[in-house]
């Protein structure tokens, strides 16, 4: 054998091992490509139902608004014609009845964990 058919058998060898490495590399990164492409539709059904929860709290939140409104109007002409709630609350108690509701109010708005 001369030194030429040395190189290009050698050529060739190092061209085959080239070939087969990449071919190695293209399945690698198919076998990547559709465990990532899984994991995006896995993903998009967990948005589509994360938005559905949000949109299905968003209308409970109104609702429970609407009779939280209907349901005070509902009181406040019950109290109307009421003598003792027509009088005057003291300081002290109708302080600590706003800032009751309003500590009432602030532990149950979700909106700061929305944002």
């Amino acid at each position: 054998m001369n030194k030429t058919n040395v190189t290009i058998a050698f050529a060739f060898m190092l061209l085959f091992f080239i070939i087969n490495d990449l071919l190695q590399a293209k399945q690698l990164a198919q076998n990547e490509t559709s465990q990532l492409t899984q994991k995006l539709g896995q993903l998009q059904q967990m948005i589509i139902k994360n938005n559905q929860t949000i949109a299905d709290n968003e209308k409970n939140k109104q609702y429970l608004e609407q009779q939280s409104l209907q349901n005070q109007e509902q009181i406040n002409g019950q109290l109307k014609e009421n003598y003792c709630a027509n009088q005057l609350v003291p300081l002290p108690i109708s302080g600590s009845l706003y800032n009751r509701a309003k500590n009432l109010r602030q532990s149950t708005n979700t909106r700061e964990f929305t944002h």
